[in-house]
């Protein structure tokens, strides 16, 4: 890795070297259109063939630890090459670029239909509900192509998504993902060691330490406290810190942990949430910026800007304290043969989880009519054998429903 920083200065990098990392990945918020696995295409292509800040072997651990941990992979990638670039200041730096682009169009697309007011029959409503099933129907085919590419871990994501449909809840959830990664370490042997040097990062394992600690004091305090004290902002905070900390696979594994969090509490219509999830498709960077339109449209109790902003930091909060916390010993956890095994488990499980999204809530609150189904049948034609853009997909599905509909 290309770094002329002294490691003693990864903390405390110069306002120059944070610019850098902020106007690198505000580029690429602009511009990245596709989902996560097109992202990181893009970032190896900006960071190791362009600005060559890392070298091939550096970046593809940083991407496998992203993929090995909960959370965006994306967007954690892009922490952690903030962090290697300009330190833990960097990590801002690159989620603030990333990010905020795709945040401001999605709070102001929820101001819009909030002004609207009642969207039930819109058409181009419609539309957005359905292109949504179309999507995360492509995105559990091409998970399953990558994750459970035999009869094994294919039986396993089909057991996980029979448990999670059978009982629909949060807690279901978390204990598939667990069992998953239980049998994986059971059944799917790990591939051995690693080849390659690990990643040339000097955080210390005291601080890593001490982000893994932070992360998990969160992840059980914010209960207790929502419990006691109660109030909107604790409420949004608990709801979307613990969304973004318990999901493996990337943006569309947070769509059921996220409709059960905001739609059964009465924050967010079905209709509303669909709607978002579909212009989320529409807009570039990371699919998690979902979180600020649901916190903009949630009837909470708090100042529209004000609970898109507490969601959308309580949903990334965690990717942040993992990469920062698991950098210092990634080099030698990579090496485990029982870390991938378990990896491989909890991705097949992963696989299961989004299948049930699918059928519900996207199937089943979006198509109603023959009409609808074919309208869906045409998006995903459009999607994966036209390989149309995303965000045209979108736009034309929407047209098609305001004529249709």
């Amino acid at each position: 890795m290309r770094n002329t920083q002294p490691a003693s200065r990864l903390g405390t990098p110069s306002s120059r070297s944070f610019l850098e990392v902020l106007f690198a990945f505000g580029r690429l918020g602009l511009t990245s259109f596709g989902g996560p696995v097109a992202h990181l295409g893009y970032f190896r292509e900006e960071f190791v063939n362009r600005r060559r800040w890392l070298d091939e072997q550096s970046y593809a651990d940083l991407v496998a630890l992203c993929q090995f941990l909960p959370g965006p992979a994306s967007s954690q990638a892009g922490m952690a090459i903030g962090i290697s670039r300009a330190g833990l200041w960097g990590a801002l730096a690159a989620w603030l670029g990333f990010t905020l682009p795709s945040a401001v169009l999605l709070v102001l697309f929820a101001l819009g239909v909030t002004a609207v007011g009642d969207l039930g029959d819109a058409g181009w409503l419609r539309g957005l509900k359905l292109v949504a099933v179309a999507v995360v129907a492509q995105a559990v085919l091409g998970m399953a192509r990558t994750l459970t590419p035999d009869r094994a871990r294919g039986a396993l994501a089909l057991g996980a998504a029979i448990a999670v449909l059978l009982v629909p809840t949060a807690f279901t959830q978390v204990l598939v993902m667990v069992v998953a990664g239980l049998i994986g370490l059971r059944l799917l042997p790990g591939a051995g060691t690693v080849a390659g040097a690990g990643l040339p990062l000097k955080l210390s394992r005291h601080l890593g330490a001490t982000f893994l600690g932070v992360f998990g004091l969160l992840l059980v305090g914010l209960p207790l406290l929502r419990e006691a004290l109660g109030g909107p902002v604790l409420s949004l905070l608990d709801s979307f810190y613990r969304a973004g900390s318990l999901v493996f696979g990337g943006g569309h594994v947070v769509l059921p942990l996220l409709e059960a969090e905001v739609v059964p509490s009465g924050w967010v219509t079905h209709d509303a949430f669909l709607a978002g999830y579909g212009a989320t498709q529409a807009v570039p960077g990371p699919l998690f910026t979902f979180s600020a339109y649901l916190g903009a449209v949630s009837e909470v109790g708090l100042p529209r800007l004000a609970a898109a902003a507490v969601a959308l930091g309580a949903i990334f909060l965690p990717s942040f304290l993992l990469v920062a916390g698991s950098l210092p010993f990634w080099n030698t956890l990579r090496t485990q043969p029982a870390a991938q095994s378990a990896l491989r488990g909890v991705n097949a499980g992963v696989v299961g989880i989004v299948l049930a999204a699918l059928y519900t809530p996207v199937f089943t609150a979006a198509v109603a009519s023959a009409l609808d189904f074919a309208l869906v049948l045409g998006a995903f034609a459009l999607l994966e054998h036209a390989k149309l853009a995303p965000w045209l997909v979108v736009a034309l599905s929407a047209l098609a429903g305001w004529l249709l509909l």
